[in-house]
């Protein structure tokens, strides 16, 4: 099994239980793991024979940065929904962790991050 990282794209959201969240926005940064196989991209050097990683960034922040959802595991499935979807003939499996650097949350920490894994990872 092969694997492509897109890591810590960073977008700005809507998502949130709390009205501030929903109304101010806050920042989200996400990595995506796509599992796939890259042999004949490898071999062959063709474009067509692997995932763009362009067009996985765009899935990703019209995820994040659309439709507001209220909780972080939402938004993480909808980009694992999008991509199975998207690239399903190439893409045996994706994990997405989603992480949120600022929530309203009282206490020291870094952040606070959800992550799912969709399909099948060897």
């Amino acid at each position: 099994m092969d694997y492509i990282h897109l890591n810590e794209m960073q977008f700005f959201g809507y998502h949130g239980v709390l009205p501030e969240e929903t109304r101010l926005g806050q920042r989200f940064r996400a990595t995506v793991t796509l599992a796939l196989d890259l042999s004949e991209a490898g071999k062959t050097d063709d474009l067509e024979k692997t995932v763009n990683y362009a067009e996985v960034y765009s899935i990703c922040k019209s995820v994040v940065e659309g439709k507001p959802f209220k909780l972080i595991e939402s938004v993480a499935e909808q980009i694992a929904d999008e991509i199975l979807y998207n690239f399903g003939d190439q893409v045996l499996g994706v994990r997405v962790m989603l992480v949120k650097p600022d929530p309203p949350i009282h206490g020291h920490y870094a952040s606070v991050a959800v992550e799912i894994t969709r399909g099948r990872f060897e």
